[in-house]
C-alpha cells in the first residue's frame, strides 16, 4: 500500500486509490465530495475544453483522442461524478454515430462476402461502458449491446481484420466488449450479455492474458508494457483490471500476468507508465492525431506514475496479493 496516495493533490488520484485500493463506500459523503473536486480539476477542464456553445466537441466523435468518444471514456475512468447533464451533448455526438444509417452501411459495406461480422466492437463496447458508468445511458445502449451480441464471433471475441484468412478474435477489439458486456450484464441482469461476457474472457484467459494459445510464447510485447490511458489498445495491466471489474481475476490463468506485473514494482511499491499512446496538444481547437490535452503522469520506466500505481494496486487487492 502507498498510504501517501490517499492525501495526493489530484482527485483522481485519490478518489481510486480510496475507493479501489483501500475499498471505501464510493457512495458515502467524503467520496462524493470528492467526485465533485474532480469535476472541478485542471484535468477535465483540459478534456473539455474543446466544448463549443452547444456544449459538443466540434470533431467527429472518434478524432483521436479529442473526440466525444473518447473523451467520455477516459471521464468514465477517472471518478467523474455520475448524471452530469452538461455531459449529455457528447453523448448524443456518440450514440448519433454510431446508430446512424452511415455507420450501418459502412458495417454492411465491410462485411460483404465475408463468412464472420468484422466489427471496431472497441467503438460500440467503449460507448457503453462509458455511459453507464457516467450515469449517461438511456435505451438506445441496448442496440449498442444488441450490435456487439449480432457480431461476436464462434471463439468468443471480436475483430476487425477484413482479410478473409482472419479467423482468431482481435485482443483489441475484445478486451473493451468484454469489459462493458460484463458490467452491463450486471446493471441490467441481461443473460445473454453475461453469457456473452463469459464467453469472450476465454479469448484471455486461455492465453493467460498475453501468451500465444499454440507454444505459450508472449504474443506481442507491447501487451507488456504498461500505459495509461489504453484507449482502444490492450496491456496485461487494463487485461487484469478488466479481469478484476468483471470477476474473474480469481481464475488460476491470470497468475502468469499478475507475476509479471508483480515484478514491474519500483522501489517503494510504485509503478512506470512504460511508454504512452499518445502526443500533447494543449491548444484548443487544434486537432493533432493521438493528441491528448492532458499529461497523464510520468512516462519513464523508472519513475512512478500515479495512474499506473493505482490501477496496479487495484488488480492486486482483488487478487488477494496485497
Amino acid at each position: 500500500m502507498l498510504p501517501e496516495l490517499k492525501d495526493h493533490p489530484d482527485p483522481m488520484i485519490r478518489h481510486q486509490y480510496r475507493v479501489k485500493v483501500l475499498g471505501e463506500n464510493p457512495k458515502s459523503a467524503e467520496i462524493l465530495k470528492l467526485q465533485q473536486e474532480i469535476k472541478q480539476s485542471a484535468r477535465v477542464w483540459l478534456l473539455l475544453s474543446d466544448r463549443d456553445e452547444k456544449g459538443e466537441i466540434p470533431f467527429h466523435p472518434y478524432t483521436k483522442w479529442q473526440g466525444a468518444h473518447w473523451v467520455l471514456t477516459v471521464l468514465a475512468d477517472t471518478g467523474y461524478p455520475p448524471g452530469d447533464t452538461d455531459l449529455l451533448p457528447l453523448r448524443e455526438q456518440v450514440y448519433d454515430w454510431l446508430l446512424s444509417e452511415e455507420q450501418r452501411q459502412y458495417i454492411r459495406q465491410h462485411n460483404r462476402k465475408l463468412s464472420r461480422v468484422r466489427l471496431h466492437g472497441s467503438q460500440e463496447a467503449n460507448a457503453i461502458f462509458s455511459t453507464l458508468t457516467l450515469g449517461l445511458a438511456d435505451g438506445r445502449v441496448e442496440q449498442l449491446v444488441e450490435r456487439l451480441l449480432w457480431a461476436q464471433w464462434e471463439d468468443g471475441g471480436w475483430n476487425c481484420d477484413r482479410r478473409s484468412k482472419a479467423d482468431t478474435s482481435s485482443f483489441w477489439e475484445t478486451i473493451t466488449p468484454l469489459r462493458a458486456l460484463a458490467l452491463y450484464a450486471r446493471l441490467s441482469g441481461d443473460a445473454r450479455a453475461r453469457a456473452a461476457a463469459e464467453r469472450a474472457v476465454e479469448v484471455f484467459l486461455k492465453r493467460r492474458l498475453y501468451r500465444r494459445a499454440s507454444d505459450g510464447e508472449v504474443m506481442r510485447s507491447e501487451f507488456l508494457q504498461l500505459r495509461t490511458p489504453t484507449y482502444w489498445h490492450y496491456d496485461i495491466l487494463f487485461g487484469l483490471k478488466v479481469m478484476a471489474e468483471s470477476g474473474w481475476i480469481a481464475d488460476p490463468r491470470c497468475n502468469d500476468a499478475l507475476d509479471l506485473l508483480e515484478s514491474k514494482r519500483l522501489a517503494g511499491g510504485w509503478f512506470a507508465a512504460e511508454g504512452k499512446h499518445y502526443f500533447v496538444n494543449r491548444t484548443p481547437g487544434e486537432k493533432i492525431h493521438a493528441g491528448s490535452r492532458v499529461e497523464w503522469g510520468a512516462t519513464d520506466r523508472r519513475k512512478p506514475n500515479e495512474f499506473i500505481t493505482v490501477d496496479a494496486l487495484y488488480v492486486l487487492r482483488k487478487s488477494g496479493r496485497i
